[in-house]
């Protein structure tokens, strides 16, 4: 009897491994062999902790399970049938995410089983112009947030003249409502060793590194862990699966700083210094890490490339809408009743994801605004769902997919007070570089306190400090908070004390 339990953060939050011991004991108690598998989570967190039983006919899911009710995993009790029929799975078009919770995350051989390192073996065979070409012919942009064509950045590093160049995986995952990338690092770092393998050898870099933070324990132990597997197979190491092409890998991790995530922030505080945001020129693209060349993608954007090689360019490029290529992994939180992670291809409307996926809010009362993007995303009010998830689409909405972290208030929302919580996050997490982010959001702080002390007037101040912002900070973090103060105010003006026709 083959039990799956899944080791993922979520899962182990809400009592997985309570679920573990449990299963355990009623099985020695009832004299009945079990095989305990450890998964990845399959996204619908709450089902979690979410118990598969192998059968003849598939996986049967029971959940969200506690100590108390494993009985019934041996009982045959009421389940939730078939994981791969439930209707969260069926509607998916999961590539990336194709592994995620099916497979031992530490297990080489089943990734190999399902499809891992197929992508790898092609692009060893492959020159690095092809290799680029197929990155570009994908369409794949950057997964982190800014959309950024992937095979460009790599052709800029591929081309730039250096001794050294590196792949830096970012894995500061500090968005509010985003999990992504730990759920790929807990679940299938397999794959996100082989993207980074293949961009090192379509670049002409030798090292690489994934910078993460520290609150991310599980997933750093994990991916460690993936590494020493993968080297001792020769998946990665001094000739890449017998290509006589190295590439080594090793993860770094941070002490947690928001602006870390910003790419130059991220090299500074990976080469041991401050976390600070370097200006630009020169791209890190040309000097980056230790002021060589550096490719550094997201760890969606890295961990879609070996199902970009498996399956072909054009194969991926088919799914999505216009210049938004391929799938986007949609993470679901806030105030709903169904939160999680679902793979889709691009398209898909705001309101189908928010009122159909997600199940409205947890709290039954109507949905008021969906922040998309992370805490410095715009919010998106009820007559923008038909807003379909895409880059331009967004973009004409004065929004931003960001890493597609998906934040849902209802009714009793404080929009004021949200907005305030953007300026005094940016006063937080600024690195003081740049006096617009490190000064303008304590002003924005204070201008907000002014407005919902009665002063209408200041309306126009939080405007007029929100543009000098957005145009003279050093990186997204000044030049974004105001992304969601500004729709805050454009959506609900009557809360700030402010005319419609004076927010816009």
């Amino acid at each position: 009897m083959r039990i799956w339990v899944p080791m993922d953060s979520a899962a182990r939050a809400l009592g997985a491994e309570d679920v573990v011991a449990a299963i355990r004991a009623e099985a020695a108690r009832r004299g009945v062999t079990v095989d305990i598998a450890r998964n990845g989570s399959r996204g619908m967190i709450w089902l979690e902790p979410l118990v598969e039983v192998e059968t003849d006919a598939g996986r049967i899911g029971y959940g969200p399970m506690d100590a108390g009710g494993v009985a019934a995993i041996f009982d045959g009790g009421p389940s939730l049938g078939l994981v791969e029929d439930l209707d969260w799975m069926k509607r998916q078009t999961r590539l990336t995410f194709q592994r995620c919770g099916v497979i031992d995350p530490l297990s080489l051989p089943e990734y190999e089983a399902h499809g891992g390192l197929a992508g790898l073996r092609r692009a060893i065979g492959m020159d690095q112009d092809a290799i680029i070409d197929e990155v570009k012919l994908s369409g794949l942009r950057g997964r982190g947030g800014a959309g950024f064509p992937t095979g460009i950045k790599w052709d800029t590093v591929r081309l730039a003249r250096a001794d050294r160049k590196y792949i830096v995986c970012n894995a500061d995952e500090g968005d509010s409502g985003t999990f992504a990338d730990r759920m790929i690092m807990e679940g299938d770092p397999f794959c996100l060793i082989e993207g980074m393998a293949i961009a090192g050898i379509g670049c002409g870099a030798v090292q690489g590194y994934i910078y993460t933070r520290s609150e991310y324990p599980d997933a750093v132990a994990v991916m460690r862990r993936a590494i020493a597997i993968a080297r001792k197979a020769g998946v990665i190491g001094p000739d890449v699966m017998g290509s006589g092409r190295a590439f080594e890998l090793e993860v770094r991790v941070g002490a947690g700083a928001y602006v870390c995530g910003e790419e130059t922030s991220l090299l500074n505080s990976l080469e041991g210094k401050r976390g600070v945001v370097r200006a630009k020129p020169p791209l890190p693209a040309l000097e980056g890490a230790f002021g060589r060349p550096t490719v550094v993608n997201n760890v969606i954007s890295l961990a879609t490339v070996p199902v970009i090689f498996e399956k072909g360019a054009a194969c991926y490029a088919d799914f999505g809408l216009g210049r938004s290529k391929g799938t986007i992994p949609l993470q679901i939180a806030g105030n709903v009743a169904r939160g999680g992670l679902f793979e889709t291809a691009f398209g898909m409307s705001l309101g189908e994801i928010v009122q159909d996926l997600a199940g409205g809010t947890a709290t039954g009362r109507p949905v008021k605004a969906v922040q998309v993007g992370g805490p410095l995303g715009a919010y998106l009010g009820v007559d923008q769902f038909d807003t379909p998830f895409g880059y331009e689409e967004f973009s004409g909405q004065d929004a931003l997919i960001g890493h597609a972290g998906l934040v849902v208030f209802d009714d009793t929302a404080d929009m004021p007070g949200m907005a305030r919580f953007a300026m005094e996050f940016c006063a937080m997490e600024s690195c003081g570089k740049c006096t617009p982010c490190r000064i303008g959001a304590m002003r924005g702080v204070e201008t907000l306190d002014r407005i919902a002390a009665g002063d209408g007037a200041a309306v126009a101040l939080l405007t007029d400090l929100c543009e000098t912002m957005t145009d003279g900070s050093l990186c997204a973090l000044g030049g974004l908070t105001p992304y969601p103060v500004m729709s805050a105010l454009r959506l609900f003006p009557e809360e700030f004390g402010a005319m419609k026709g004076a927010a816009e």
